[in-house]
């Protein structure tokens, strides 16, 4: 399906509020039990939640979900809600009397863009995520676009509508590689054709990018999950992470700005082994599985970038990048 699902056992849910001065939502990534992650933040501008818990040096590996949220800071809220469903399905770290889930999360800033600066996601909207990552099943198409966190999404300053996409690249040794990407990016799209070059000549000149950014529109995020069928210990899903951004940069222009928020997750499910017979048989298998990474991450973008669609609100106009029937 060319999605972040054909890794099996990685499910995707979205849940989003439009209209009555919103234009907001929250998409959960929920692998299965034992999944081993790490995470990579670059931009001069994020808003994240337990990102220090995926760090190599810390006690736990695995991570129970990844919450991507509208709502800037005020969103990350939606991650407790995310953590309660895990809880009540044990899914988590054992302690005494019960388990405690490992729910990162990062968000977007889309304040204000449905036109009620105090509509944002909460814990509840999370917990429906979680639920609906779970009701989807393995191997389920993912929704794009306009939904979840990408619902209130923009790109190159605020001129187009951004949203959420996804991708996938299959190996031969049989590793899957996918990615899905919430594109709210203060840059451009890179690599669309004449349209993407027309985004580039139409955004502000170089002195007037040197100057701080407007809000809403300068402040932004372009928010990534990376999952893999194989088996990585902690470490290389942070270096796996760290490759995400390589394709993130290749999409967007400019990247990992002041203004940006840029985070990239990654996550092992552990099915697959990778050739570690000789170390340099180790080192190709994680290069070749790392650069795939990385496309996977500028197709997730661009998928994204064509899948939104126009939207109208009491805070502006947002034009899709290609209009809807073209």
């Amino acid at each position: 399906m060319n999605s972040i699902t054909d890794v099996a056992g990685i499910r995707v849910g979205h849940v989003q509020r439009v209209g009555e001065g919103w234009l907001s939502g929250v998409t959960v990534v929920l692998p299965p039990p034992g999944t081993v992650g790490s995470v990579d933040v670059r931009g001069g501008g994020p808003g994240t939640h337990e990102t220090d818990a995926l760090d190599p040096t810390t006690l736990v590996s695995t991570v129970d979900a990844v919450v991507l949220t509208g709502g800037s800071a005020f969103g990350l809220v939606s991650a407790t809600g995310a953590q309660l469903w895990c809880e009540e399905q044990e899914r988590g770290f054992a302690v005494p009397g019960t388990v405690v889930p490992i729910v990162p999360a990062a968000a977007i800033f889309d304040l204000g863009r449905g036109g009620d600066v105090k509509a944002r996601p909460d814990a509840d909207m999370g917990y429906q995520a979680a639920a609906a990552a779970f009701a989807s099943g393995d191997h389920a198409a993912v929704e794009r676009g306009n939904v979840g966190a990408g619902t209130g999404a923009v790109i190159a300053r605020g001129q187009y509508k951004g949203g959420v996409g996804t991708s996938s690249i299959e190996l031969d040794d049989g590793v899957v590689v996918g990615a899905i990407a919430i594109v709210n990016a203060l840059g451009s799209p890179v690599g669309l054709g004449p349209g993407s070059a027309r985004l580039r000549e139409e955004r502000p000149s170089a002195q007037r990018v040197a100057g701080p950014p407007a809000p809403p529109q300068g402040l932004n995020t372009t928010l990534v999950v990376i999952a893999t069928n194989a088996v990585l210990d902690v470490a290389e899903c942070k270096r796996t992470a760290s490759s995400g951004h390589a394709g993130l940069a290749r999409a967007l222009d400019p990247s990992h700005t002041l203004a940006d928020g840029d985070t990239v997750f990654a996550v092992a499910t552990g099915a697959v082994v990778l050739d570690r017979s000789t170390e340099q048989a180790r080192q190709a298998s994680l290069i070749t599985l790392q650069s795939a990474a990385a496309e996977a991450v500028r197709l997730a973008i661009l998928d994204g970038v064509l899948a939104a669609q126009a939207v109208s609100t009491a805070a502006g106009d947002f034009p899709a990048y290609r209009p809807a029937g073209e």
